[in-house]
C-alpha cells in the first residue's frame, strides 16, 4: 500500500475563534505532537496545501458569502453580528479568518484532487470536517465547508459517486444540504437526535429529493447511546447503504465529540469505540474500487483527554499502521498538554478500558431499545429507495 497523503500547514492553526471558545485549534497541535511522540507517521510527510480560490470557494459558497467573510476577517467584530452567520457567539470574526478558513478547505480540494488523478490510495486532513457552513452563512463553527468541497472536487474531476459517511455527534447538514438533490452523493450521517441537539437536522424523513430520494441517509441516535449501540447502528444501516450506492470514492468526518466526556453533547462513546469506527470505515474504503479513502476531522471539544487519542488512532489506521491501544502516551507529551491546557488530566493510555474490537451484537429487526428503533426508523424509510429490504438484517 501507498503511504496516505497528510495533509499539514502550521497556519492551519490560525482557525481560532479566540477566547473560551470551544472549537481550539490545540486539539490539531496536542494530535500531531501526540502522533508524533508514537512514530504514527515515521517516514510519511505532510503536504501543505495552497489555501482555495475564489473560484474553487464558489462551487460550494456564494460569492457574496466569501466577500463577507473577507470583509469581517479584515475587521474583526468583537463579536457583533455583521451577517452571514458572522459575528456571533458560535462563530466570532477573528483576524484572518478567510486566510485560515480557506487554507484548510484547499487542504481537503488537493487531497480530493489527489485521490481523483490516483495520485493517492488515502489522505487525511485533521482540521478540515468544517461540515456545518452553508452557501451563504457560517454556522456550528464552521466557516468553509471543505468536506462539501472536497466532494464537490471529486465530481469535477471525473468521479462519478461519492459516498460520505458524518460520524460527528452533529448532523452533517451542510454536506447534505449541499448535495441534497444531487444523485451521485450519498451523504450518511449518525448523530444524536435533533430532538436533543443542534442543528436541529438529520431526522430518518430527509432522504433526498427527486432523482437522488434515498441518498440522504441519516441515523438519529438517542442520547447515552455508547459503543456497542452506536456500532450496532453503523453496522446496520451503513454498509448496507453505501454497497447499495457503490461509490468510487468514500469520504469520511471523523468528529470525535461522541465522547462521553465531551461538553457539548449526550452520547457516551470511548475513544475505543472511535478506533473502532475508523476501522470500520477503512474496510467499507477498502471494498471499493482502487480503495479510495479521504478522511477528515470535525468536532470534538475534549482537546486534551479525548481529541489528540481519538484523531492519533484514526492517522494510524489511514496510514495502516493501527496502534496497539495499550500504547503508553509519553511523559514529554503530557507535559506539553499540561503546558497547554493546566487544568486537565492528561490520559495516560491510548484506551479508555477496552484493548480489543467492541463486541457488537447484530441488529436482527427487534425494536426494543431506543437505538433499536432508531435503526429501524433510518431502515424503513431510505432502504427501500436504495433496493433494500429493511426487514432483512443481511441488507
Amino acid at each position: 500500500m501507498r503511504p496516505p497523503l497528510v495533509v499539514w500547514d502550521p497556519g492551519m492553526l490560525a482557525y481560532d475563534l479566540g477566547g473560551n471558545h470551544p472549537f481550539s485549534p490545540v486539539r490539531w497541535q496536542l494530535t500531531w505532537e501526540l502522533a508524533d511522540a508514537l512514530g504514527v507517521l515515521d517516514g510519511i510527510g505532510r503536504t501543505a496545501p495552497e489555501p482555495a480560490t475564489d473560484e474553487q470557494l464558489a462551487r460550494i459558497h456564494t460569492p457574496a458569502y466569501v466577500a463577507a467573510v473577507r470583509a469581517a476577517s479584515d475587521r474583526p467584530s468583537s463579536g457583533l453580528w455583521v451577517g452571514h452567520g458572522l459575528g456571533t457567539a458560535d462563530n466570532p470574526s477573528f483576524p484572518g479568518m478567510h486566510a485560515s478558513a480557506a487554507l484548510i478547505a484547499g487542504g481537503s480540494v488537493l487531497a480530493a484532487r489527489a485521490l481523483a488523478h490516483g495520485e493517492a490510495d488515502r489522505a487525511i486532513n485533521i482540521a478540515g470536517g468544517l461540515h456545518h457552513a452553508m452557501a451563504d452563512r457560517a454556522a456550528g463553527f464552521c466557516v468553509y465547508n471543505d468536506a462539501a468541497l472536497a466532494i464537490a472536487t471529486l465530481l469535477d474531476e471525473g468521479v462519478q459517486r461519492v459516498a460520505y459517511i458524518d460520524v460527528d455527534v452533529h448532523h452533517g447538514d451542510g454536506v447534505q444540504d449541499a448535495f441534497y438533490d444531487d444523485p451521485r452523493v450519498l451523504t450518511v450521517s449518525l448523530h444524536e437526535t435533533p430532538m436533543a441537539l443542534f442543528p436541529g437536522t438529520g431526522w430518518p424523513a430527509e432522504v433526498g429529493t427527486g432523482e437522488a430520494a434515498g441518498t440522504a441517509v441519516n441515523v438519529a441516535l438517542p442520547p447515552g447511546t455508547s459503543d456497542t449501540g452506536w456500532l450496532r447502528a453503523f453496522h446496520a444501516v451503513v454498509p448496507g447503504a453505501v454497497r447499495a450506492f457503490r461509490p468510487e470514492v468514500l469520504v469520511t468526518q471523523h468528529g470525535a465529540d461522541s465522547h462521553a466526556e465531551d461538553p457539548l453533547a449526550d452520547l457516551n462513546l470511548t475513544v475505543d469505540g472511535h478506533r473502532d469506527i475508523a476501522r470500520s470505515v477503512r474496510s467499507l474504503a477498502d471494498e471499493l474500487p482502487g480503495g479510495r479513502w479521504l478522511a477528515l476531522g470535525g468536532g470534538g471539544y475534549a482537546v486534551v483527554r479525548v481529541v489528540p487519542r481519538s484523531w492519533t488512532h484514526l492517522l494510524a489506521t489511514v496510514a495502516g499502521r493501527d496502534l496497539d491501544p495499550a500504547t503508553e502516551i509519553p511523559q514529554v507529551w503530557r507535559d506539553r498538554a499540561l503546558e497547554l491546557r493546566p487544568r486537565t488530566e492528561p490520559p495516560t493510555v491510548m484506551h479508555d478500558g477496552t484493548v480489543t474490537t467492541i463486541e457488537v451484537p447484530r441488529w436482527d429487526g427487534t425494536t426494543e431499545q431506543p437505538v433499536d428503533r432508531a435503526i429501524r426508523e433510518t431502515r424503513d424509510r431510505v432502504f427501500p429507495l436504495l433496493g433494500l429490504d429493511p426487514m432483512d438484517p443481511r441488507d
